[in-house]
């Protein structure tokens, strides 16, 4: 008995269905900007692994290049 007392006072079902509106908007701000953060963070990682491989393939270039001249 005290546990669906305690459980029904954390659930709130509102009659007036407009008060969902600021949570279904804060929502979809949140959820755009989880979106963009995203896409950010992947653009950033493309860059990074080109920046790597460049690296890379200069340094196997300069190992090649010592190979051969020894």
């Amino acid at each position: 008995m005290f546990k669906w007392t305690v459980l029904s006072l954390f659930l709130y079902f509102p009659e007036d269905k407009s008060e969902y509106l600021p949570a279904a908007i804060s929502l979809g701000v949140f959820a755009i900007a989880a979106f963009f953060t995203f896409r950010f963070f992947v653009r950033i990682s493309k860059k990074e692994a080109m920046k790597a491989k460049e690296l890379e393939e200069r340094l196997q270039h300069q190992i090649n290049n010592s190979g051969e001249n020894s």
